[in-house]
Formats: structure tokens, sequence, C-alpha cells
């Protein structure tokens, strides 16, 4: 069984529609794919209905954003309950904030010589319920400033950067809670796979986030060497969390991050839906 737990579609900043990249998932082979698009659910019903048609179980998740002392880190969230009011008021909070600052993003760039409004920015982003920085980098290229996405974090967007600009995240323990109160169970997202949540994520860091509630850590992701695995799957087990492994998909919206370049194993998955209660 071929297990990917970790993908986005058109709804947050990938580039393939939700029943688009089911059907994908199925044609490369894969058993179960997750749906986890950045703080949001609005792909689920396209993506299940996909499912039904292909024989692919699709699992339904998000991408939370997170803080942890300041430092952004991403929450994986899988099996909540889409209807459960306190989780999907902190996700609208959030989607707001991401709106609201595209107009700082925006003037930010224009300042340093590179004119662009948000009526751009959303151009490149009909379907998405959730726009971030990945959709002012296809602003950037389709006005010919950057060659890639990539490009436009290196110099433009990443943290540091002159088009950077914060937005809201709950504290990531907040988080836990609000998952599991909504039925779900969470994991890391590519913990060591920048360099800030890296600072943020040291063992006992993970340690302490799995008293207050974690699941899991996705150890096998393409941002993470082989040292960082091995560090990571011991740390895992040492801490009794599950280990998971994922592409974290998002078409041609990111390089070397195919469907299904990193799986999980199936007795990790049947544990992630054993803690949520689904058997």
């Amino acid at each position: 069984m071929r297990i990917d737990l970790h993908t986005h579609s058109s709804v947050s900043d990938g580039t393939d529609r939700p029943d688009e990249l089911v059907r994908r998932a199925k044609e490369v082979g894969l058993d179960v794919v997750a749906l986890t698009d950045h703080d949001t659910f609005d792909g689920w019903a396209a993506a299940l209905a996909a499912g039904e048609e292909t024989g692919v179980q699709v699992v339904p998740g998000a991408e939370i954003s997170t803080d942890l002392r300041g430092h952004g880190v991403h929450l994986l969230a899988y099996l909540v309950d889409p209807a459960d009011q306190p989780l999907a008021d902190e996700l609208a909070r959030v989607r707001h904030d991401r709106r609201a600052r595209l107009a700082r993003i925006a003037a930010a760039l224009t300042s340093a010589g590179f004119p662009l409004d948000v009526a751009d920015i959303l151009a490149h982003s009909p379907d998405a319920a959730t726009v971030g920085r990945p959709h002012v980098a296809d602003a950037m290229i389709a006005k010919g400033y950057v060659r890639d996405r990539e490009e436009a974090f290196a110099w433009w967007l990443g943290q540091g950067r002159p088009g950077y600009a914060a937005k809201y995240a709950p504290p990531i323990d907040e988080a836990i809670h609000l998952v599991h109160a909504a039925g779900g169970v969470c994991v890391l997202a590519h913990p060591w796979g920048r360099e800030g949540a890296r600072r943020a994520l040291t063992p006992s860091s993970i340690e302490a986030l799995r008293d207050a509630g974690l699941d899991g850590i996705e150890v096998d992701h393409q941002d993470h060497d082989e040292s960082s695995r091995r560090t990571l799957r011991r740390l895992a087990h040492e801490l009794g969390l599950v280990v998971t492994g994922s592409s974290d998909y998002h078409g041609t919206g990111k390089f070397d991050h195919e469907l299904g370049v990193n799986t999980t194993a199936p007795e990790e998955w049947e544990r992630l839906r054993s803690l949520a209660g689904v058997h």
C-alpha cells in the first residue's frame, strides 16, 4: 500500500484542482492520499468525490500555520470534523490575515522597484480559498521579475527579504488542542526543512509538543537530508510519535516534490487512524 499524507491543490498554493490531484494520485499508483491545503477544508468535497470514482482513499486534512516562539511552524491535521466551530473560526482568522497581508507585501515589493498590486496577485489564485506568498511569486513570474517561485522566495519573499510580511498564526499548542477537540490528529510538517522552524523545534521542544498532544512527525520529506531523517526518526521512536513520509506535492508549483516521492508505512497510518478513533 502506497500512502502520501501531504499534498496541496489549487484551493491553496498547488496547481491541480482537488479532483485532478486525486486522479493523478491514481495514475502514479497511490492507494491513499491526503489533501492538506493551507488553513482550509474547501477542497475536501471534490477530492472525496474523485476518490469514490477512482478507488483512491482520500484523507481529509489541512496544513495549519502556527507559531512557536516567533517562528512559523506548520501542523498537518487529519480527520477533523470540519463543522467544529472553534477550529473553523481559527482557520478563518488565519485566512483573513493572509489576505490582508497581500497589500503589505505588494506595497513592499513596489517600494523595492517591482510594481505589484493585490489585483495582480489575486489574478493568479482564482480557485484559492487560502492566498499566500506562492501566489505573489506567481504574479512576479508573470511580470517577468523572477523565473520561478523558488527565486521569488530566495530573494524577495522569504523571511528577512524585502517583500516579507508577517501574518497571524495561533500558538502551536493551541492549534494542537483545537485539532484534538475537533476529533482529529496532528503531525509536525517538515520540522527541520526550514531554518527558523529547525531552530525552534529542538528535541526538547518536540518532546514538550508531544506532552501537549502532538501525534507524529513528518520525517521523510524532500526538505530533510538523510542525517535529519535519521535523527528525527530516532526521536519519534523515543517519544512514541507516529512517523510519516509525504511528497508535499504542489503540482508545477514546487520542484522535486512529485506525488509518492516519500510515503508513509501502512502500520504508521493505522496508528494515526487509531489515535483518531477510526477503525
